[in-house]
């Protein structure tokens, strides 16, 4: 059983003085999980071999604890400050013919480095609602190539044209006021000045949910997102 995680996010510098509060909670999904799914390489015996048991999709998983895996929460609202982005890049790597990590987040000028770490050609295409697509071609081992995004943008779709079944999904943030859930569900987000937010989640099968949080200065404000299979799903 993985060992649960919990994302937290730290206040950036140049943050205000007040130490602010948070918004901590889970995302949980109620019903029946769904039935887990292999990928089938078929004739791509190198991507098996980058694996010790066959891999499944992570475009909805349902933790053992009851909740979501990949749900992006964050706060809508533009918040006051000077929050500048990380020059550390995000990576978005290609082991064993899947996409690692399935969903990514970066800040607006942050790096995002596409790495091949497979010995097969890949290629990276960005799909983008706002004119920031891009295909990247990687047909050697160890390549890496760096992008940055001006717009912030939520959901963009990457895939590998030579290999069907790889996706995945980047969000671009402005601001560092975000979590993305890993293995228990659980997200924070610290250093909120006191102040009322919308807070959103995110998920790329079951859509959105919104909700209006009070942060008060020195506290945590709980917070707490349920997701069901849609109707004929």
């Amino acid at each position: 059983m993985a060992t649960a995680m919990m994302v937290t996010l730290m206040a950036p510098a140049g943050a205000r003085a007040s130490s602010g509060g948070s918004i901590t909670g889970q995302v949980l999904f109620e019903g029946p999980p769904p039935p887990v799914k292999e990928i089938q390489f078929g004739a791509e015996k190198q991507c098996a071999l980058g694996h010790q048991a066959p891999p499944t999709y992570e475009d909805l998983v349902v933790n053992g604890n009851g909740t979501l895996k990949g749900v992006l929460v964050y706060v809508t609202e533009s918040v006051p400050g000077d929050f500048p982005a990380p020059a550390e890049p995000v990576v978005v790597d290609q082991r064993g013919c899947v996409f690692a990590p399935h969903v990514a987040v970066a800040r607006v000028g942050q790096p995002v480095e596409f790495r091949n770490s497979d010995p097969v050609l890949h290629n990276v295409r960005g799909k983008s609602a706002q004119g920031q697509g891009f295909n990247v071609a990687q047909p050697v081992q160890g390549m890496k190539t760096a992008k940055t995004f001006k717009t912030p943008e939520l959901g963009m779709l990457l895939r590998c044209d030579v290999h069907f079944w790889m996706t995945s999904y980047l969000h671009v943030l402005a601001q560092p006021f975000y979590a993305l859930t890993q293995d228990d569900g659980a997200f924070t987000i610290q250093g909120l000045p006191a102040g009322t937010y919308t807070l959103e989640a995110w998920h790329e099968k079951l859509g959105t949910q919104t909700q209006t949080v009070t942060v008060a200065d020195g506290q945590a404000a709980p917070a707490t997102f349920t997701f069901t299979m849609p109707q004929g799903a």
